[in-house]
């Protein structure tokens, strides 16, 4: 929005971002679709939302945005559905549990080359959505899926968990969950003498927490991202200008809602209008690129380039090893 407006705005108008927190909570996020839909009808000029995060939340919001006259834009929501469901305004900028299920698949058999996989995902729309599929692709890769599991967003103690995948002989696990999870599940498996095994995490877990709540025990882990290293793809004034409104440095996220504004504002300008039905219809027509690389979408709004990035903790950072 800084670099819109350093530019003279949008279609001349002044960029104003309005932050509202959904707290991963359903109740809260349909009151934030509550509250977005009476800012509308109070006649402010609202271009759209950048969100929700969360695949559960972002569904719930969408009941209410359906049918306002705007745009929505995850920059991270990633079950299937959400692009499955006849919605005209909502589009991602992140690659779909699809894609995701099939390239942690694909990894793990073929690069870590591993036959018994336990898969354990948390039981919200995105981490049951994303484990069956990851079990399924598995499968077809001619894999053993030794162990399927459902665990409770926001679980912190899995004996149970790393007893029966134990027993089972699985070779490596690929966990489908949040950073609120993921820290207590290795910590366990490093108690167990089991954090040897390959260990690969979906994007919820790519969140500094995932490190920084495991002592330690995250070291070796691989995780999923929707966007490269922003050192990689964005340049030092970049960096040091996200950093004149975020004290932190970007990670992944960053760059994802970054990529968000900027198709809502290239969709803006190719339409020449704030309309929403309009900026819908524009965003179906872009091909630029961006930040995280070429913007294209299909008619359900998912982008037509879907792509994953593979990340290892090494020295208590998140490096990517592929591509």
């Amino acid at each position: 929005a800084d670099d819109l407006n350093e530019q003279g705005g949008l279609l001349g108008h002044r960029v104003v971002i309005r932050g509202v927190d959904d707290e991963s909570d359903d109740e809260v996020a349909e009151a934030v679709a509550a509250e977005v839909a009476a800012v509308i009808s109070r006649g402010e000029k609202v271009l759209g939302v950048i969100g929700h995060l969360n695949s559960g939340q972002t569904s719930v919001a969408m009941a209410h945005y359906r049918d306002l006259p705007i745009v929505v834009i995850t920059p991270t929501a990633s079950e299937m559905s959400l692009t499955q469901s006849g919605f005209r305004n909502f589009f991602r900028v992140n690659a779909h549990n699809a894609a995701q299920a099939s390239i942690a698949a694909d990894y793990l058999v073929s690069e870590l080359g591993v036959k018994r996989v336990a898969v354990l995902h948390n039981d919200d729309p995105y981490g049951i959505d994303l484990g069956q599929r990851t079990a399924d692709e598995l499968r077809a890769l001619g894999a053993d899926v030794v162990l399927t599991r459902q665990v409770l967003v926001e679980q912190d103690q899995y004996e149970a968990e790393v007893n029966a995948l134990r027993e089972a002989g699985a070779e490596a696990v690929f966990y489908a969950g949040y950073e609120v999870e993921c820290p207590f599940f290795r910590d366990e498996l490093r108690e167990a003498s089991l954090d040897q095994l390959p260990f690969l995490a979906s994007d919820g877990c790519f969140l500094a927490a995932t490190i920084d709540d495991s002592d330690g025990a995250a070291e070796g882990m691989y995780v999923l991202g929707f966007a490269p290293e922003p050192e990689t793809v964005a340049g030092a004034d970049w960096i040091k200008a996200y950093q004149a409104v975020e004290y932190r440095n970007p990670d992944t996220y960053s760059v994802n809602g970054y990529a968000a504004m900027e198709v809502l504002a290239e969709a803006a300008k190719q339409a020449g209008s704030f309309i929403g039905p309009e900026v819908a219809d524009a965003i179906r027509q872009l091909g630029f690129e961006s930040l995280i690389g070429q913007i294209s979408y299909d008619d359900n709004g998912d982008l037509k380039d879907q792509r994953l990035f593979i990340f290892r903790v090494e020295q208590g950072e998140f490096s990517q090893i592929t591509p």
